[in-house]
């Protein structure tokens, strides 16, 4: 039922979306040749009709010419970065940056817009070029909301760019213009921002400093689901600082609320960190059954990268416990390495590699690794952590276990070397069933993208960018690929699942307010959750409840 549903919101968002993009873009090709009020009228009515706009802009005719085009060129760049055109959105705005007054406080946005054009192009120097400059002026504005704003914008596009050093500092600043203005909400963002600036930098402790306060602002302002999602934060810096019992209280706390959100993936994910609390006291066979919930889960969903996780810390687990049932778990461990290398693509073997170490993987993408250095560095942090934890835990189990930790040790190096054996015969066949494959690939990674956007979903953080990040791969791949998969552009797939989700919320969750419902789905503004429903459906969420019974 709901695939149905899924295909036919794709179709309604997709002819939409195409004939007011056609409309559009004919206007703006009539307007560029000759610069007419009527024109541009007509270009601000089709963006009003859209729901692109507030409210309907319109002119005089005695505008000069060159506020038209500033005004027409700014929204034009707006409307073409809206539809993920970032090419054609760059050169408007270019042009509507020219024909801004150096004063004039609106130029502000523009630069703005430029530098989130940018960094979809992964053009991080001109990002933030565009940003610094968007700065600049509300320097001198004097506007410490604003400031704040656009100096949490900067950082997030260095931390995007991989500079998180260079974050580190523009977020202190935004950190500093926030405490001098009455406004909680934009401080939790730029607090949460922090903390994963300092999370990425190895801080964990002035990380969870941060997630800290974030909660604090979160609860204050009655946001659940934004404070579920800090409190998860919160729960993961913990297991980074050993606080293992704190972490554990933590995902006992949010899991229920998960749970009842209908997160299926954070709920899993959520599982498998209160396992690893209890596997590092040591309290192994409560750990078993969050492993195992968890993994059946991912199975369901076709995650097999959190799958993964689930069978390795069923097999730790299971090590001193039951050692036959630590073997069935190490082998299903492998078979999913197998799969992960037979339907992976490259970007997400260098990633698989280098947590679980595989040489021969390493030596098969040495381009790709040359390609991202960073990555190879991050991996080789990985790669050292759990060659020490893996040395401690092998410590310790030899003293009590010796004897039965060497037949162990036997047996899947010997199954890695029948493995191994087998992978070159089996070439041949693979590269006959190439095409099978593929369809399969495509199965995968559209259910990837779908649980990447329902986990992202709660933060109101799931844009392109990000969820292209989540998926190890560049906006250009994953657009590529998405059209390959779906034939949708990202936007139009996103927006899709979206409405699916609050489909599903109106119609299974009948007593949640439709204001929750919209935090759930990504909307920070109820409103602006009810246009875009309107737009789609034709009615209103509530009366869609209403009619759906």
């Amino acid at each position: 039922m709901r695939g149905r549903v899924v295909t036919a919101l794709l179709a309604l968002v997709i002819n939409a979306n195409l004939w007011a993009q056609d409309n559009l873009e004919q206007i703006l090709q009539q307007f560029d040749k000759h610069a007419d009020v009527a024109v541009a009228n007509q270009f601000f009515n089709e963006l009003a009709k859209a729901e692109f706009t507030d409210e309907t802009i319109s002119f005089g005719a005695e505008t000069p010419a060159d506020s038209l085009k500033q005004q027409v060129w700014y929204w034009a760049a707006e409307w073409l970065y809206d539809q993920q055109q970032y090419e054609q959105a760059e050169q408007y705005a270019l042009k509507a940056l020219q024909k801004y007054h150096p004063s004039n406080p609106e130029k502000t946005d523009c630069l703005n817009t430029l530098g989130c054009i940018y960094v979809r192009l992964s053009d991080f120097k001109k990002a933030a070029h565009y940003a610094r400059q968007s700065v600049d002026m509300e320097m001198k504005g004097g506007d410490h909301d604003r400031i704040s704003s656009s100096l949490n914008t900067l950082a997030g596009i260095y931390m995007a760019g991989y500079q998180a050093k260079e974050a580190e500092q523009i977020i202190l600043q935004a950190l500093d213009h926030a405490n001098k203005v009455d406004n909680p909400g934009r401080k939790a963002i730029i607090l949460g921002m922090a903390s994963e600036i300092y999370h990425t930098l190895g801080d964990d402790a002035k990380a969870l400093t941060y997630a800290e306060q974030a909660i604090e602002i979160e609860k204050r302002l009655g946001r659940q689901p934004k404070l579920t999602i800090r409190l998860s934060q919160k729960g993961s810096t913990l297991l980074g600082l050993h606080r293992y019992k704190e972490a554990e209280e933590i995902f006992r706390q949010i899991i229920p609320e998960l749970k009842e959100m209908g997160d299926a993936h954070s709920y899993a994910i959520a599982l498998n960190r209160l396992g690893m609390s209890l596997l590092c006291q040591e309290r192994k066979s409560e750990a078993i059954p969050y492993f195992k919930e968890a993994a059946a889960l991912f199975s369901k969903m076709g995650d097999l990268y959190n799958e993964i996780h689930s069978h390795r810390g069923l097999y730790e687990s299971y090590w001193t416990i039951n050692p036959d049932s630590a073997k069935i778990e190490l082998d299903y461990f492998d078979l999913l390495k197998d799969s992960l290398y037979m339907h992976s693509t490259a970007e997400a073997l260098s990633r698989y590699n280098a947590e679980f170490g595989n040489e021969q993987l390493q030596k098969e993408n040495e381009e790709v690794k040359k390609a991202h250095q960073r990555t190879i560095i991050l991996a080789a942090l990985i790669i050292l952590l759990m060659a020490l934890g893996a040395w401690f835990i092998i410590q310790r189990i030899r003293r009590n276990h010796q004897r039965v930790m060497q037949e162990l040790i036997r047996e899947v190096e010997q199954l890695r070397s029948d493995k191994q054996e087998t992978k070159q015969t089996t070439k041949e066949q693979t590269d006959e069933n190439l095409t099978d494959e593929s369809n399969e690939e495509d199965r995968q990674f559209l259910m990837q993208v779908i649980e990447a956007v329902n986990l992202a979903m709660p933060s109101g953080n799931f844009g392109v960018e990000t969820i292209a990040s989540e998926l190890n791969m560049s906006v250009q791949t994953f657009r590529r690929r998405l059209m390959a998969a779906a034939g949708e552009s990202p936007k139009s797939y996103i927006s899709a699942i979206q409405m699916e989700r609050a489909v599903t919320l109106l119609t299974d969750s009948r007593d949640m307010p439709i204001s929750k419902v919209a935090n759930l789905c990504g909307f920070e503004e109820t409103s602006s959750f009810g246009h875009t429903f309107k737009r789609i459906y034709g009615c209103s969420p509530s009366r869609y409840r209403e009619e759906n019974k």
